[in-house]
């Protein structure tokens, strides 16, 4: 039986938080039980802004670490190093020449990086949702998770997939590329920041108490969870916009100690703030304790995660030499004789062994 296909990834940007395994991680370690899963540290869209050369390396690493501390099973899952894979940018070029402007000047995510970027805005920014829609289109993808932020991008990679690519250069009976559906996962899907309820949980904000990361230690974690903002209401729930931070840290609750909403909800209803905050932290510290012991193991055997995204890149090549050669002979490109790449048997060979 044909599973269905998934791509995502993460930018290794920083630390990963609990919002990226809650609301992403999570639930890819789910799926790749019943989906085909590719799993990429996209690292060429770290650099769409100012970036340090040797953290970039470092974080590149870590991420891919954490994916396997989360749960990700590379004898389930592929995972990649996005730069490792050269049909990205080659890709991501074609569907620069056929994708109208105007459809990038309107995407949220850029106004709002922008306006952070000031005069150092980079054409990188701007085109970073055409590099996602390379992304997600080289690998044939069914469905792609994404978060409420995200879907206008996946709605641009539809769009250039389906009108600049497929009605103009293929035929309904041999789609060039296919057209995927977003996966949006309910539960978790989008953790706050611990400064401020009503924004999300980010890598890039400057205030480093606003997030979890999944190294942080027991006393780290402790200190972190003491100063999140709260509200002067006795008693936490669900779903109230006039308190976002009690919606949001019972959210995390609910989930890192495995009480589900209803139960946690009823547990919490007359909890003071204190008495809260004390039982998040063991659940946070609990929850991140097994993820922790898996990252030490994982780094301390550089050879062995070496391997395993040697393995992923050359599935990931395969399949992404195959896409990218069926767009260029589309777009009328000749074809070279040679390549200096595994040919499939060698590629088959070496993941093999």
């Amino acid at each position: 039986m044909i599973r269905p296909r998934i791509l995502s990834g993460a930018q290794p940007t920083g630390a990963l938080h609990i919002g990226n395994w809650l609301g992403a991680i999570r639930n890819w370690a789910e799926l790749q039980h019943s989906h085909e899963t590719f799993l990429c540290v996209v690292d060429l869209h770290a650099i769409t802004a100012a970036h340090d050369p040797i953290e970039l390396l470092k974080n590149t690493r870590t991420t891919a670490a954490l994916y396997l501390a989360c749960g990700i099973d590379p004898e389930h899952s592929t995972v990649f190093i996005q730069s490792h894979i050269s049909a990205h940018s080659e890709l991501c070029w074609l569907l620069n020449c056929v994708t109208p402007l105007n459809w990038l000047e309107r995407m949220i995510q850029f106004k709002e990086k922008s306006i952070k970027q000031g005069n150092n805005v980079s054409i990188g920014l701007l085109d970073y949702p055409v590099m996602m829609a390379a992304d997600i289109l080289l690998y044939n993808a069914d469905f792609v998770p994404v978060g409420e932020d995200q879907k206008q991008h996946l709605e641009l990679a539809r769009d250039i997939a389906q009108q600049r690519i497929n009605s103009r250069f293929g035929n309904p009976e041999k789609p060039i590329f296919k057209v995927p559906q977003a996966l949006i996962m309910k539960e978790g899907a989008r953790i706050m920041s611990l400064s401020d309820g009503r924004n999300k949980m980010s890598k890039s904000d400057p205030d480093i108490n606003s997030r979890i990361t999944l190294l942080d230690n027991p006393d780290l974690v402790t200190k972190k969870i003491k100063r999140a903002k709260t509200d002067s209401t006795i008693g936490l729930e669900f779903g109230n916009p006039s308190r976002p931070e009690a919606d949001n840290l019972l959210t995390i609750y609910a989930i890192l100690s495995g009480k589900g909403m209803e139960v946690a909800s009823l547990e919490c209803a007359e909890m003071g703030w204190g008495t809260f905050k004390r039982i998040l932290t063991e659940a946070i510290v609990s929850a991140l304790h097994p993820i922790q012991t898996k990252y030490k193991e994982l780094m301390n055997d550089p050879k062995y995660l070496d391997d395993i995204l040697r393995k992923g890149s050359l599935k990931a090549c395969m399949v992404a030499d195959e896409t990218l050669g069926r767009v260029q002979d589309a777009l009328g490109f000749l074809r070279k004789e040679y390549s200096s790449r595994l040919n499939p048997e060698e590629i088959r060979e070496v993941l093999q062994r």
